[in-house]
């Protein structure tokens, strides 16, 4: 269940894209900057790198985004907080 809103300043996700969670967060909503919003889930690719699934959605003008599966380039951890950096899609 995911119990934290993640708001992300775009209307979709795209590479080299930042955002910010709680560490130790790994199921949360994404609301996009169209008042949208997906369900994510960080997961551990088979050799150990963290990927994001984002779940499909409908953007605000009607086109369906697909549930898409993306690495994660980079991660810096801060405290309490983790930022990711959004890599390409698989």
């Amino acid at each position: 269940m995911s119990i934290y809103v993640i708001e992300v300043p775009d209307s979709h996700l795209r590479p080299g894209l930042w955002f910010e969670l709680p560490a130790g967060t790994d199921d949360f909503l994404v609301q996009f900057s169209a008042d949208t919003e997906s369900r994510a889930q960080l997961l551990l690719d088979d050799t150990g790198r963290p990927v994001l699934r984002m779940g499909g959605y409908m953007t605000a003008t009607g086109a369906v985004v697909d549930e898409a599966v993306w690495t994660v380039s980079e991660t810096i951890r801060d405290g309490d907080r983790v930022r990711l950096r959004i890599g390409h899609a698989l």
